[in-house]
């Protein structure tokens, strides 16, 4: 048997260092419970709520998501079958705490049994080569979208996979992965669609795919195939906290989809998309990777006047490609984030942030760590409407301007001053240099204890 060690287990350190954190960045108001053989506290995950100022979310009535919930709104879930159950109907305000105990796999029938892409086609008449014959840009053109009995067919696949993997969030819900267990939805979608207050912890989002993306030969110049399901979305959703969660395309990586038309065949959506009048949301301490489009904030350049006010801070980015986030219209406040530009698993940078259609940004004390070659100019991006302020954004340790090296390389000038002061701050740090060691230790899921 081994000698005794007087040195903390790893998994005591590490509640130590995170609760240091949570402290540190006003994180939570749960309940605390003493650890005394660590010597330190936990907290209470299921029932902790947002802190005062901690973003856009803290706003007005803040973001409690279930803490009230009695014993018969608590669900402990392990299976596909026993979400939908938990979560019951969207129209159900009850306070409810939903703990996810292990990985569900969102692509199962109600007894457990896996389905495939082919279970999801069965009896639509949809198949993809017939699909790929019918709307060849060599006879089909390329002026209209694909109509007729494939399309419908493909529309039809496409419904019954989405009644499958789409989980439907009721307000006052916070859904909240169990330490220690891998915690997480696989191939699923939670929608958090025109509900107050709700709290997502604590998960890892992997693969969320859709088999049957449709060909649009009129997007862009060539066109291209676009997917439904985003892992988490938000549509006309408010007071929502999305924290300490983990968004991943693996292990279906984009290097490994097909090319049909010449384009590739993309069956991921976003990771955490922020839509249709969505607004008060907070967005922290999470991990975004292995991922092409990853947040969109406003679904269209008309998406909703005086909404989508949401705060994005202490995150790691990491193997994206765009969208980190693409903003439009809104408030949003993108402070103490870490952006790691390295190409990943053949995931390369297009650009970090884009404001565009009057977005109103500031960036504040962001770090990004680039590779040798990587122009300081692409990390940022607009449409020459939107606004991107902000001082303090470090690349590789260096201050530097990164809205200015875009101005100078560019026409479409983005602009520097916001109509808006960020107050609902807490836990900024006005120093990005300690963020690159800071949120390797504390983002992503499993790492709450």
């Amino acid at each position: 048997m081994a000698a005794p060690t007087h040195r903390r287990s790893l998994r005591k350190r590490r509640v130590l260092v995170v609760s240091a954190a949570a402290v540190a960045a006003g994180v939570g108001a749960g309940v605390l419970v003493m650890n005394a053989n660590a010597g330190t506290t936990t907290v209470d995950l299921y029932h902790q709520t947002l802190a005062a100022k901690d973003g856009w979310a803290s706003s007005g009535t803040g973001t409690t998501g279930g803490a009230k919930a009695d014993a018969a709104h608590t669900f402990t879930v392990s299976t596909r079958a026993q979400l939908v159950k938990a979560l019951g109907s969207a129209s159900d305000t009850t306070p409810r705490i939903i703990k996810v105990k292990g990985t569900i796999d969102a692509n199962t029938d109600d007894s457990g049994k896996k389905l495939t892409c082919a279970d999801y086609a069965k009896g639509t008449g949809y198949s993809l080569s017939a699909y790929l014959k019918a709307f060849d840009p060599a006879t089909y053109g390329r002026s209209k979208l694909p109509s007729g009995t494939q399309e419908t067919a493909r529309a039809a696949a496409q419904q019954k996979q989405g009644g499958n993997i789409v989980f439907k969030v009721p307000a006052n819900t916070s859904i909240v992965g169990v330490p220690g267990t891998k915690a997480g939805i696989t191939g699923g979608m939670l929608q958090i669609q025109k509900v107050d207050n709700v709290i997502v912890r604590n998960l890892t989002f992997a693969a969320t795919e859709d088999c049957f993306p449709q060909w649009d030969p009129t997007d862009g110049d060539a066109g291209n195939w676009n997917s439904q399901y985003d892992s988490v979305t938000l549509r006309g959703a408010t007071h929502v906290w999305a924290d300490h969660n983990t968004f991943t395309d693996a292990p279906g990586l984009d290097t490994a989809d097909p090319t049909y038309y010449g384009r590739q065949y993309q069956i991921h959506d976003g990771e955490l998309d922020i839509t249709k009048g969505s607004d008060l949301v907070t967005v922290e301490r999470n991990q975004f990777t292995n991922h092409d489009k990853t947040m969109l904030i406003g679904s269209s350049d008309t998406d909703s006047t005086g909404k989508l006010r949401v705060s994005i801070h202490h995150n790691v980015w990491k193997g994206v490609v765009q969208r980190a986030p693409l903003a439009r219209l809104g408030q949003i406040h993108i402070y103490n984030n870490v952006y790691d530009t390295a190409p990943l698993n053949g995931y390369t940078l297009q650009y970090s942030i884009n404001s565009r259609a009057k977005a109103q940004v500031v960036a504040q004390a962001n770090y990004w760590k680039i590779p040798s070659g990587q122009k300081v100019a692409g990390l940022v991006s607009g449409d020459g409407t939107g606004s991107i302020a902000g001082s303090g954004n470090l690349v590789n340790g260096t201050a530097t301007d990164v809205v200015a090296a875009y101005n100078a390389a560019n026409s479409k000038k983005i602009k520097t001053t916001v109509n808006w002061t960020p107050t609902l701050t807490a836990g900024l740090e006005t120093s990005a240099k300690n963020l690159l060691t800071e949120l390797a230790a504390t983002t992503g899921a499993g790492i709450l204890s």
